[in-house]
């Protein structure tokens, strides 16, 4: 816990101002909420920038910046401000709480400014949002760190502190892993659908994942949205470009429209991706293969059905070198790959998983276990969620909501029987 010492405050034993009706003071029990890492520009995104070290610019009056922050207890919660008048004194008005609160910069130095109060009446998440009404110069109020204060501000605390503010800001990443049959599999057929308003941009709504790699669909910006499909190379670095050719993964097979590249920072390979509009609100299927090759290598391919075009479509086929297995880890995610996008919430739901066996047999999955990645495990993020809903199983993040799932948290859906309308055999290559 980070506590600010009377030191720290420039000498100034207490901070007192009348906000409704009290005195607010500061103790040395306060605890600092960095703005960077903890605060996303909700509206007017053009008026304003929130780096590492808090407010960059702002210029709009009609930007708003959010913070949030989770506290473990009920009571008084009082709120401070560390601000400097860069370019003149500005008003902003602070809200919280459903409370709002007008409050003047005016020292050029950094200053600890009184905001005020609000009685919380339960745990959970507090918004802090920020919006410039006055300013004299071209910039409003620079602010670096909230300061919160009273009952409701003791440990424990969530969010992004002693840890790195790009992968706290994207938001938890969530899986649910299906349980396979103890036997040879060969195919992983699944079905996803993205509810209606839950298909933000900077989303990955994973449908298909194996051992070394991973299918599904993104949300990339307004206009474009793809089905990627990607295999890890057995070689273990970040830059694809150090891969030893015997480690490369090998194409085999590439559908129509598909673009083939590389991916790299999270582990490296063979990345390929459709340019699709799928849509939110429509059910799509998946399937995903692997087997060996008999020659110390495994193939990888992976089949999106585009009910628009009542077809199958080819992603791409991979061959991993190095490589003797089937397929393994059967799970699906869900993640936000944009920073800027991880205050915004999203779900997806995944139903009628079947695995078929490398003897030819298709068997119903009705069990899956939710995880989650180092951000949710670090406490720094505590909205993911995942579970069985309308016999499909489910994952949700990202938004600041209260409820939460445990970790390894066991799931089953009822089997319904409902066996692929596929005939494997005649997928396109």
């Amino acid at each position: 816990m980070k506590k600010i010492k009377q030191v720290f405050l420039l000498g100034i034993a207490v901070l007192m101002c009348s906000c409704q009706g009290k005195q607010l003071e500061l103790t040395a029990d306060a605890v600092v909420v960095p703005l960077g890492g903890n605060t996303y520009v909700t509206a007017g995104k053009d008026g304003a920038k929130v780096s590492t070290e808090g407010i960059k610019s702002w210029t709009g009056p009609e930007a708003v910046l959010s913070s949030w922050f989770k506290v473990s207890q009920a009571g008084e919660l009082k709120l401070f401000l560390k601000a400097s008048a860069t370019e003149g004194p500005s008003v902003v008005k602070v809200t919280f709480g459903g409370k709002s609160f007008d409050v003047k910069v005016v020292d050029a130095a950094e200053t600890v400014i009184p905001v005020g109060s609000i009685l919380l009446s339960e745990p959970g998440y507090v918004r802090v949002d920020l919006q410039g009404e006055k300013k004299e110069g071209t910039q409003f109020a620079g602010i670096s760190e909230l300061l919160i204060d009273g009952p409701a501000a003791r440990e424990p605390l969530y969010f992004i502190r002693d840890f790195e503010p790009y992968w706290g800001m994207r938001g938890p990443s969530v899986h649910m892993k299906y349980t396979l049959p103890e036997e040879p599999i060969e195919y992983f057929y699944n079905e996803i659908t993205v509810p209606e308003g839950e298909d933000k941009i900077g989303s990955y709504f994973m449908t298909n994942g194996f051992g070394e790699g991973y299918c599904g669909i993104q949300a990339n910006s307004d206009k474009e949205r793809r089905i990627l499909f990607s295999v890890w190379s057995p070689f273990e670095t970040d830059d694809p470009k150090a891969i030893p050719e015997d480690h490369r993964i090998k194409l085999l097979a590439q559908g129509k429209d598909v673009h083939i590249g590389e991916f790299g920072n999270e582990g490296s390979g063979g990345q390929s991706y459709l340019i699709y509009p799928w849509k939110a609100g429509e059910t799509y299927r998946v399937i995903t293969r692997v087997h060996p090759d008999g020659k110390g290598n495994t193939a990888y391919y992976a089949w999106f059905f585009a009910p628009e075009e009542n077809q199958w479509r080819l992603i791409a086929g991979f061959l991993r070198p190095q490589t003797n297995v089937w397929y393994t880890g059967a799970h699906s995610f869900l993640e936000n790959f944009i920073p800027g996008q991880g205050y915004l919430e999203r779900s997806v739901r995944f139903g009628n998983q079947w695995a078929r066996t490398a003897k030819g047999e298709w068997k119903e999955l009705t069990e899956g276990m939710f995880t989650y990645d180092a951000t949710a495990r670090a406490g720094v993020r505590q909205d993911y969620a995942g579970g069985v809903a309308d016999n499909m199983f489910f994952l949700r993040n990202g938004g600041f909501f209260n409820d939460n799932t445990e970790f390894k948290s066991m799931f089953t859906r009822q089997p319904n029987g409902t066996v692929p309308e596929v005939d494997v055999s005649k997928l396109p290559l």
